[in-house]
């Protein structure tokens, strides 16, 4: 294990209840060991961006502090992701989606993996729970602000800004 990171990840889930499945995989990334979940955002609804479904998600974003490099993270993120009965061979529906959006200021390219998350900046689903939890973040490629990639943003989606239930998430949002 190495020295601690800050990293983001992107929730998202469009089969079941999405904002409890969006807490229960939180909760899972904060069992794994080297991973410890710091704040949530709040639950996005938002119409579907690339895929053919008549399903809306549900959309988060979660920092956490974590010593596992980012193919580690990857690799629990993946594993809750199955577990939780994803199957990234199909680019439909799903229970929950979990993305590395940025993982402090490293930039990663290789063909398993690409940090900072290469459709972020074009994704209002993606960048408004973002800025709202960290506006400050800083794309370590495009040198901008999460607020500035944010504005002039042309954005098809719907994107609405929802809040937790007060059935057991609104003690999550802020996991220590």
């Amino acid at each position: 294990m190495g020295e601690e990171r800050r990293a983001f990840v992107g929730l998202g889930s469009n089969l079941g209840n999405g904002p409890t499945n969006l807490l229960i995989a939180w909760q899972r990334l904060g069992e794994v060991a080297g991973i410890t979940t710091l704040r949530l955002s709040s639950p996005y609804r938002t119409e579907p961006v690339g895929i053919e479904t008549e399903y809306w998600f549900t959309n988060a974003v979660g920092e956490l502090a974590t010593t596992l490099a980012p193919e580690q993270l990857l690799d629990a993120m993946l594993a809750i992701e199955a577990a939780m009965g994803r199957d990234r061979s199909r680019t439909r529906d799903r229970a929950v989606d979990l993305d590395l959006l940025g993982y402090d200021d490293l930039v990663v390219d290789t063909p398993r993996l690409t940090v900072p998350h290469p459709e972020l900046v074009n994704r209002l689903f993606v960048l408004a729970p973002l800025v709202e939890l960290a506006p400050e973040w800083f794309h370590p490629v495009l040198g901008r602000r999460a607020s500035e990639l944010m504005v002039g943003l042309t954005h098809p989606e719907k994107v609405e800004r929802l809040a937790w239930s007060s059935q057991g998430g609104e003690a999550c949002i802020r996991c220590e």
